[in-house]
């Protein structure tokens, strides 16, 4: 329901009514079919969504093979950053794992909001200092572990993740295959 949005939101800085009324004009639903794109490789990332029911990835092809960057489930926010905010077209892939609800914005709608609503622009930059912060967390995990550590650090962080996505999946994403992923498990 968008009242989870809106107090996820409203939980990082009080919203103002005016604001709440226009969120919720502008936010539209979706339903996702697993294994359904979001954005496809080409693709402007013209939207922001916000996960409220469902489990998401985020991919690449890179020599045939597709390598899984993150994954996204309930409560999280869902972006192709540099398509998103350069306007250009996404390197990336964004698919869903399981049948997922969405609720989403235009890029357009986001800035006029961050424009007239001051407040709006605080949970803007919390948000982004947040993602940012996983972001780091991520890439450390990455690329200073070995395979064994790196599933260590994704299954102590983020249970939910790997009883939800499939063994494939997190194979690419910790760049092994799924041998040796059941071998490090």
């Amino acid at each position: 329901m968008k009242v989870e949005l809106l107090n996820l939101l409203n939980s990082i800085f009080p919203l103002s009514d005016e604001l709440k009324t226009q969120l919720s004009f502008y936010l539209k639903f979706e339903q996702v079919r697993k294994n359904m794109h979001l954005l496809k490789e080409g693709q402007v990332c013209n939207y922001i969504y916000f996960i409220e029911q469902g489990l998401m990835r985020s991919y690449h092809i890179r020599d045939g093979s597709e390598v899984c960057s993150w994954f996204m489930k309930e409560g999280d926010i869902v972006i192709s950053v540099d398509s998103f905010y350069n306007k250009k077209p996404s390197i990336e892939r964004i698919q869903a794992i399981e049948d997922t609800s969405v609720y989403f914005i235009h890029y357009d709608e986001l800035q006029l909001l961050y424009k007239r609503f001051i407040e709006f622009n605080i949970v803007g930059r919390v948000l982004t200092e947040r993602y940012y912060q996983l972001s780091e967390e991520r890439l450390f995990a990455m690329r200073k572990q070995k395979a064994a550590e790196r599933y260590e650090f994704l299954a102590s962080r983020y249970p939910a993740i790997v009883q939800r996505v499939p063994k494939k999946y997190i194979a690419s994403y910790l760049g092994v295959n799924v041998e040796t992923l059941g071998r490090i498990k």
